[in-house]
């Protein structure tokens, strides 16, 4: 259980120009379409901020750097996984009948297991982030809680807090919330859902990770998820949040996942 707290060609990079963001130190410089149709963000080497200091699994707070790569924009859609099952035959996931209605399409899909999020990612030629790289494109350099800056979430800002699945419903559009956005122009990296990231959970892990491009433990029975969900407190929507679950926990309607790409 999750604990609560064929082929679409080549890829075509696309300039979208420096834009720097108020307060944020930070520029938004490129983007690329990937193979599956969803637009990824560049995240520029260099060092930042991981951890935090509400929880011990997110202690000690260090600094780590990480090559450059790219991570996709929005949270992976039932449009776009629709397209994936097509093409590869994977089985659907439950209650996919009433996922894949006209009213979800731009919902991030969910009810997928680590092992399902993966096969997709590799078969969009790309793969799923390290939890590193996913706190790096959700908070930035600067330190901030999140991906907004130190201040508790809105509703402009996060899907959180609702208490009903209702059939999906609970659910917003990807990239419906412009205010919620990070540094490099990631949209939903706080609430809506949890994201399943590469690396195995530790506990303890920060206390001996590398500080050079961490990729979590060699082995474990769980895996990260990161970002919250439509069901989280607002508390539980900061970056330095560390969530696991099985990978195959294919059954949750909280978890669902967005891929990376190293250039």
């Amino acid at each position: 259980m999750t604990r609560q707290r064929k082929q679409y060609g080549a890829i075509v990079m696309v300039l979208v120009g420096l834009v720097v963001l108020p307060g944020s130190g930070q520029a938004q410089q490129e983007e690329i379409t990937g193979k599956d149709g969803a637009p990824m963000v560049l995240v520029p080497a260099g060092e930042f901020t991981m951890g935090g200091n509400e929880a011990v699994e997110e202690k000690p707070v260090h600094q780590v750097s990480l090559d450059a790569y790219y991570i996709d924009k929005y949270e992976v859609t039932v449009a776009q996984y629709a397209k994936f099952l097509d093409s590869t035959h994977h089985a659907a996931p439950p209650e996919w009948k009433i996922m894949n209605q006209p009213p979800h399409q731009k919902h991030p899909v969910v009810m997928v297991g680590w092992s399902e999020a993966n096969a997709y990612c590799h078969w969009a030629e790309k793969r799923l982030p390290t939890e590193a790289e996913w706190e790096k494109a959700a908070r930035g350099t600067d330190g901030r809680i999140y991906p907004w800056g130190n201040d508790l979430p809105t509703q402009l800002q996060a899907n959180y807090g609702k208490k009903k699945w209702d059939k999906h419903a609970s659910l917003v559009p990807v990239g419906a919330l412009e205010d919620g956005k990070s540094p490099y122009g990631a949209y939903d990296m706080a609430g809506n859902v949890w994201e399943w990231t590469s690396d195995w959970y530790d506990r303890t892990y920060y206390k001996n990770s590398p500080s050079e491009n961490p990729k979590g433990p060699k082995r474990g029975d769980f895996k990260v998820l990161k970002g919250g969900s439509w069901h989280s407190n607002p508390e539980s929507l900061h970056s330095a949040n560390r969530n696991y679950s099985p990978p195959g926990d294919h059954h949750s309607h909280y978890n669902g996942f967005r891929c990376a790409k190293t250039p």
